[in-house]
């Protein structure tokens, strides 16, 4: 909320600039910025109409009537609010407020859009229409939109980048799938992922001039790649990577099941303890329905593995098995 409010003018940062293109607005005042802000909290102008809440700030601009027509018949499309038009906003619900703030900004056009948490005081249903509305319109008006959020799905499913932050710093900025496969810091790997990243400490030795990395969750050391690695490090692997089986397989390990969880999307969830030391896997459904009984077979594949030092930054290193498959 701070770092949009920095950018909207509404706050003066106590270091860095606000540069939109080429353009330094840090000293500009938000009427210069060409901004639009959505808050958290719906804003809407009450003993007003639906219709009159979206133009007022396009007569402002003192568009033609025919544009104002237009801009405003095609937000009320998007937001499936048609038929409340000429309704009292005095009127609206929560969620119907909110919308009414989210129409009145875009239909205003400005260069680019920031939403502070818009969603999080409509119920799961209206989310869910929200989200289509929010793809719908980064693609048709092709808007510059800055969305803050602490739901990852929100995140995940709206977002072309995003922008991890963590203690008021960016952690990653990448596009979705890299930022969740390919987490640089270990902060990524935990706050993405339902559940996050397992994370698993390791002794690395260096052997025959090859770093070895030891772990009771391998049944054969595992070799990395690398100019130079600490003695001690921490392993990733997300769930859904990790290979499991009723039965023994090559390089597979025994584990005991302390619980099985069926989850969104028909997938099992699987909390296992392996001499002490505990790992979650996330596997399809049929697998998981099928497997019973008190203990499974379980593989972390060497491509699935990444590695962070103890500064829980990303090491760079491709990590293979000992015997090489």
């Amino acid at each position: 909320t701070t770092l949009l409010r920095i950018i909207a003018g509404l706050e003066t940062p106590t270091s860095g600039r606000v540069v939109f293109g080429e353009e330094d607005l840090t000293d500009q005042p938000p009427r210069k910025r060409n901004i639009g802000m959505v808050f958290q909290n719906p804003v809407v102008y009450r003993g007003m109409s639906v219709y009159q809440n979206i133009e007022l700030p396009l007569l402002k601009k003192n568009l033609p009537k025919k544009e104002r027509e237009n801009r405003i018949n095609e937000v009320l499309e998007l937001m499936d609010m048609q038929g409340q038009a000429n309704k009292d906003s005095s009127q609206l619900d929560n969620v119907s407020r909110q919308k009414v703030a989210v129409a009145r900004t875009v239909a205003y056009q400005p260069g680019i859009i920031l939403f502070d948490e818009p969603m999080t005081n409509i119920d799961a249903n209206s989310r869910i229409q929200f989200k289509h509305f929010f793809k719908a319109l980064s693609r048709k008006l092709k808007q510059i939109i800055i969305y803050v959020t602490h739901d990852q799905t929100e995140a995940m499913t709206l977002a072309d980048k995003i922008a991890l932050m963590r203690d008021a710093r960016i952690v990653q900025c990448d596009e979705p799938r890299t930022l969740y496969n390919e987490p640089e810091d270990a902060f990524g790997g935990w706050f993405l992922g339902n559940p996050g990243m397992n994370f698993i400490k390791a002794r690395c030795e260096r052997q025959n001039g090859k770093y070895v990395i030891h772990s009771h969750f391998f049944k054969s050391p595992l070799i990395v790649n690398h100019d130079q690695i600490s003695s001690e490090l921490t392993i990733g692997i997300r769930p859904e990577y990790i290979r499991l089986a009723a039965t023994p397989f090559k390089n597979a390990i025994e584990a005991r099941i302390k619980s099985k969880t069926l989850t969104i999307g028909g997938q099992y969830l699987f909390s296992l303890d392996v001499d002490g030391f505990q790992i979650k896997a996330k596997v399809h459904h049929e697998l998981g329905r099928s497997i019973e009984g008190h203990t499974v077979w379980i593989e972390l594949p060497s491509r699935h593995i990444l590695l962070f030092d103890a500064d829980d930054q990303r090491i760079h290193a491709k990590v293979s098995r000992i015997d090489n498959n």
